[in-house]
């Protein structure tokens, strides 16, 4: 059968029975005059004009990859078994997107799908065996292929009985939506899209293929994954579904911090965060996990400029965004995605809170929510399950963003300009980055003041930089020479010593071994 003729496949009624909205037949996808598989009744011919140029689009965008799809089904066929692609591929190819792996889905249970792809993968494991998966390796493309699956949930701890399915229409009403609940059979490359999932994805809306309340009582997590979808896709999520996810956001207690942690971590790492972060915070979400980013609507933005601190973040992370390099960029330009200028950018304000205080007169002041807001940074991201460097680099940035503001007119001494640079260590691109988002005034005056100010900061920065070695200020001693000029030996005193002379290199810049020296010793003799 010819790639350009994708056939299409179909239950009865489509969704209507359970949304109250119309299924569109799948033989105005275009193609081909198939028999309902449900009911033995010939489907609609008529093609939706709409629809066609995505059906194109999805046979372009599998071209390179066909011959592959098609001599694996062509195994699993000659030995009596399905075999489909789904999911993620199949939407995305719809997209015009390219998909890094390839999922299949089969009737065959694990043992026979090792028998099919003996000989024929370069490589293959089966770590998910238990589940029904198998991995595998052909050329440069990594594959899965998982045994139709007709789980059933604890819904009060979220454990699935596993239990393998017998058909591919079953498998599909188990996905989490319906864009990602299309499949193409192999070899025969019949397109079965019996949620209605294209009409779904032409109208770039996320849609489930069970009733919402049901598919997110059997894993919570999908309303995790609807707030990503929204970001990573540019989709709206449908009304029922946001109503469920409202109901519902409380069960995702259930739900491991892990899991919560990676979901969120793609939807950051997205073009686009803002609608996903909205919808967390909108439908609930987000209270379950990072109450603190809710918790900012409330407060007002000391510049009284937003209507709320928390617009003022989600601005900012956008700026911050922005200013990210190519992926492909050196590390001093900042690679983005980047993870911890994103959480920073997200969190920088949310000490606000804990610290606001009405002041005479009808101000607002938030001293020192820069440190409360480092403190609860760290204990939100340990929550979460961040990794220890992520924590501590991103709390580090949180403490510092408000350093620069003591700059004014560009008075900072040299001495000033170095404990900038060394107290923000290789976090310092991120800071420029960090500082320079956290301008939102529409003031454009007061803006254009603020980025030369931070213009001719990172100029000295520079200078100071190529006369110095600034990235690498040490003591103009080392540890083996200082214990030398005290007579003292390893330990704590020694390091007393060693941030001593740290100071001396900041506050002074280059003096010299001997003036160093002497400096220690006077030192030694004051403390003694």
């Amino acid at each position: 059968m010819p790639l350009g003729t994708l056939p299409a496949h179909r239950s009865v009624g489509g969704r209507a029975g359970r949304s109250g909205r119309s299924g569109t037949s799948p033989a105005a996808y275009g193609i081909s005059n198939r028999l309902d598989p449900v009911s033995d009744r010939p489907t609609a011919t008529t093609p939706d004009p709409t629809h066609l140029p995505l059906l194109r689009g999805a046979v372009a965008q599998l071209a390179p990859v066909l011959p592959l799809l098609q001599e694996l089904g062509q195994r699993f066929a000659d030995r009596g078994h399905q075999l489909a692609l789904v999911g993620g591929p199949v939407r995305d190819a719809f997209l015009g997107r390219t998909s890094p792996d390839l999922d299949f889905t089969t009737d065959a249970g694990p043992d026979a799908i090792l028998a099919a792809v003996r000989g024929w993968a370069d490589a293959h494991w089966d770590i998910g065996r238990e589940f029904g998966t198998i991995g595998l390796r052909k050329g440069s493309h990594h594959v899965e292929i998982t045994t139709y699956r007709a789980d059933t949930y604890d819904r009060t701890s979220r454990k699935p009985e596993v239990m393998f399915g017998d058909t591919l229409e079953g498998d599909l009403v188990r996905r989490d939506f319906t864009v990602n609940a299309m499949a193409i059979r192999l070899p025969s490359l019949e397109f079965v899209d019996v949620h209605d999932g294209l009409a779904d994805l032409a109208a770039r809306r996320l849609m489930t293929p069970a009733p919402p309340e049901e598919s997110f009582a059997d894993d919570p997590l999908r309303m995790m994954r609807a707030a990503r979808f929204t970001s990573q896709l540019g989709f709206e999520v449908a009304p029922e579904v946001r109503t469920a996810m409202t109901e519902r956001a409380a069960t995702l207690s259930i739900i491991s911090a892990e899991r919560i942690r990676d979901e969120f971590t793609k939807l950051l790492l997205s073009p686009t965060p803002r609608p996903g972060l909205t919808l967390l915070v909108d439908t609930g979400l987000a209270d379950e996990f990072l109450p603190e980013l809710p918790a900012l609507r409330l407060e007002v933005d000391e510049h009284h400029r937003h209507k709320d601190v928390y617009e003022h973040s989600l601005t900012v992370l956008e700026q911050a965004i922005d200013l990210e390099g190519p992926a492909d960029a050196p590390d001093d330009r900042v690679p983005g995605p980047d993870l911890v200028l994103r959480l920073a950018a997200l969190l920088h304000d949310i000490g606000k809170p804990a610290t606001r205080r009405f002041e005479p007169g009808g101000g607002v002041s938030f001293h020192h929510h820069e440190l409360v807001g480092a403190r609860m940074t760290a204990k939100r991201l340990k929550a979460m399950r961040y990794d220890k460097d992520t924590v501590k680099a991103v709390a580090r940035l949180v403490e510092l963003h408000l350093r620069f503001h003591g700059y004014g007119d560009g008075q900072w001494t040299d001495s000033a300009v170095r404990r900038y640079v060394t107290d923000a260590g290789p976090l310092l691109q991120r800071l420029h980055r960090l500082t320079r988002s956290d301008s939102t005034t529409r003031n454009v005056r007061k803006a254009d003041r603020l980025s030369r100010a931070y213009d001719d900061l990172e100029r000295r920065i520079e200078r100071l930089a190529e006369q110095e070695e600034l990235a690498a200020v040490r003591p103009e001693l080392n540890g083996n020479e200082i214990a030398e000029a005290l007579g003292i030996p390893p330990g704590p005193v020694l390091g007393e010593a060693y941030k001593f002379l740290l100071g001396v290199r900041l506050d002074e810049g280059p003096i010299g071994k001997d003036a160093a020296r002497d400096k220690l010793i006077a030192w030694w003799a004051a403390r003694r």
